[in-house]
């Protein structure tokens, strides 16, 4: 195994070193203090070799030996506790002879069948370091032992800056009462400049919040093309659908658009869109296969705006990719916006984001804003997925609750739901949301 020293000026810095230097598989052998800070012994690459006996018999602990080319460290010995304590250095005489246990094993052959040479020597036998019992259960321990005291030092962090910096705290206080991921309210603290007048650090927090919102350019309405709504399950597409066809017909007249289902999985998906169809007096086709789909968008190539509705499905689902692959099988070019619903959590609409294909893309439209306690996961979503936003749609009404997007008013909508909100943030928590990015940032 490889043995280092580490030393830094505190327990934070010797944990980063270690890691930089040896991995996050590495296994902390002792610490202490010294002058002028901490010094830590930290070990990896357990790779040696055991010699077993018969199947029927115990198991022998291999006998440690380090590496060449590595200092001299004593290897450490697991007690009961699971603590690890530093043994005295072998000798060499030691290293070069097998474990008392296994010459006693040998001997005993030797008796038993009178000759070495009767039977063959047993083949020594790989021992899998990573996966023995009492160095998982010390890993466990030291990932624990980590987690507590990078939870102490977020503590200890938080109410330091509550001394030295109040206003800059209250700041994230508020940033993260939005329901904004920890990671992009320290980004948007960093960029305010003025500290002394709060009102004023918490209008410049929100105007970069609304500056890094990325916000389609276009509008799909005016520009036309074919355009299919992809997303998870439940999150509205065929409501929204009718609602984008509406205000179509509103603008432009029913002759220049189009409407095509690809659900074939959802019973009476079709009929629902049938509905708006007729009420719209628009020309609406189906089509469930590859095939299908080219014949349909090269008879409705005349149309100037044809809007796709296709399958809901879990961002797990295995026939996601299939029904992808049916949307960009015609010859004309298909668009593609992700719909999401405002209540659904965070990490799932990050989820639903790399799984339908962030970078082919083209917008993003938010659903139930209406239905939603808070924006601040869709905000994050969005901005960690770099997809422009499109529209909203806040009501089931037809074509007046959708909405094109603007950052300022996505922002004020999400202050205002925050200032619905009853419960506070504890310290506690806040702490250790800020202390679980710091700790990803430095390593």
């Amino acid at each position: 195994m490889k043995i280092k020293r580490f030393f830094a000026n505190d327990i934070r810095q010797a944990l980063r070193q270690v890691k930089e230097s040896l991995g996050p598989d590495a296994v902390i052998l002792s610490n202490k203090s010294v002058d002028g800070g901490v010094e830590l012994v930290a070990a990896r690459d357990y790779d040696e070799s055991a010699f077993a006996g018969q199947q029927s018999k115990p198991r022998m602990e291999p006998e440690l030996r380090p590496l060449s080319g590595t200092a001299e460290v004593p290897a450490p010995a697991v007690h009961s506790d699971l603590r690890l304590q530093p043994t005295s250095p072998p000798s060499q005489q030691t290293r070069q002879q097998p474990a008392p246990s296994l010459r006693s094993e040998t001997q005993h052959q030797h008796q038993a069948t009178g000759s070495q040479s009767s039977r063959p020597r047993l083949a020594p036998v790989q021992v899998e370091w990573s996966q023995d019992p009492a160095l998982l259960e010390m890993r466990r321990e030291m990932k624990a032992l980590r987690r507590m005291m990078e939870n102490q030092l977020s503590e200890l962090t938080w109410n330091e800056m509550g001394q030295r910096q109040p206003v800059k705290r209250e700041l994230l206080r508020r940033l993260m009462a939005l329901d904004i991921g920890p990671e992009i309210c320290l980004r948007m603290v960093e960029r305010v400049q003025d500290f002394d007048n709060p009102d004023q650090a918490w209008r410049q927090a929100l105007h970069q919040l609304a500056a890094e919102l990325p916000i389609a350019q276009d509008n799909m309405i005016d520009e036309g093309g074919v355009i299919a709504l992809v997303g998870p399950t439940g999150v509205g597409k065929t409501t929204t659908i009718a609602k984008l066809a509406a205000r179509y017909v509103l603008r432009h007249g029913h002759r220049g658009l189009a409407l095509v289902s690809t659900d074939s999985y959802r019973i009476g998906a079709q009929e629902q869109l049938n509905t708006y169809a007729r009420i719209l007096d628009v020309t609406i086709r189906s089509a469930a296969t590859p095939e299908e789909l080219k014949v349909t968008l090269n008879a409705l190539s005349d149309k100037r705006l044809v809007l796709v509705d296709t399958a809901g499905m879990s961002q797990r689902d295995v026939r996601l990719s299939e029904q992808l692959a049916l949307i960009n099988s015609g010859n004309r070019m298909v668009k593609r916006y992700l719909t999401l619903s405002t209540t659904t959590q965070q990490s799932a609409l990050v989820q639903a984001a790399s799984a339908f294909g962030a970078s082919e893309i083209s917008g993003c439209i938010l659903t139930k804003v209406d239905e939603a306690t808070s924006l601040g996961g869709a905000i994050s979503a969005t901005l960690h997925s770099g997809i422009p936003l499109a529209f909203f749609t806040d009501g089931q009404k037809v074509p007046e609750d959708i909405h094109l997007a603007r950052a300022h008013t996505l922002i004020n909508r999400a202050v205002t739901l925050a200032q619905e909100r009853t419960d506070e943030l504890s310290d506690a928590c806040l702490s250790l949301a800020l202390g679980g990015v710091t700790n990803d940032v430095h390593g």
